[in-house]
């Protein structure tokens, strides 16, 4: 079966499938995505990301399984992440295409990857406020919305503190602002959205399965 984030999850890897394609698929695209990176100082720092994230979800793994609906929205920022740190967020390929084609003023896959961190993560962090806090009703969507932004928001002072530690260069790849004086505030209100509409569509998914099973005993979360 699978398993959302109001549904009781067991950690059971072995029988899972999906989580082992899952696990399978995004260790070959990081391998691939490892191999030769256009600047491969910049692949490292943005792989920190990768060394401490990808390690917490295996430790916890056992206590703390997610759903399955987490998992396959974690795969997907990740893989997107993998993409940018090979290429860097500036120059990937992808974004050279979008601008061509719809004759924009910069490379977007940044943008891209940062309302994807709302709209891909804000539905596990909800996960974790549902199990551990028993939030309900408002603050179920809120809350995740809330700290979507604050991790963002962290995110950004980490990558400025980066830059500043290194060469300017190395910097200026890593922050990828093309330009853009607003860049950091730009990206943060991308993510804040993405989890709008993340916690929207969850919100109506909702509402509709209420409706459509009345008296199923299902929470209102």
């Amino acid at each position: 079966m699978f398993t959302t984030s109001t549904m009781r999850v067991r950690a059971d890897f072995r029988s899972n499938k999906l989580l082992q394609v899952l696990l399978g698929l995004y260790v070959i695209v990081w391998i691939v995505t490892a191999i030769d990176p256009l600047h491969p100082d910049d692949w490292l720092l943005e792989n920190l990301l990768v060394f401490t994230f990808i390690p917490l979800l295996i430790f916890t793994y056992k206590r703390f399984p997610l759903s399955d609906m987490s998992y396959v929205l974690i795969a997907l920022f990740m893989i997107l992440h993998s993409v940018g740190a090979h290429y860097t967020y500036a120059e990937v390929p992808f974004g050279f295409w979008l601008k061509d084609t719809f004759h924009l003023s910069r490379n977007h896959y940044d943008r891209i990857v940062h309302f994807s961190f709302g709209l891909l993560m804000a539905y596990p962090i909800r996960e974790v406020f549902l199990r551990v806090a028993h939030t309900r009703g408002f603050w179920a969507y809120y809350l995740p919305l809330d700290v979507t932004l604050a991790f963002s928001g962290l995110y950004e002072i980490i990558e400025w503190f980066a830059a500043a530690a290194t060469n300017p260069e190395l910097g200026a790849a890593y922050l990828g602002t093309q330009g853009d004086q607003w860049d950091a505030q730009k990206d943060m209100g991308l993510a804040a959205t993405g989890a709008l509409v993340c916690m929207v569509i969850t919100s109506v998914i909702r509402s509709l399965r209420r409706t459509s099973r009345p008296g199923d005993g299902v929470s209102p979360n």
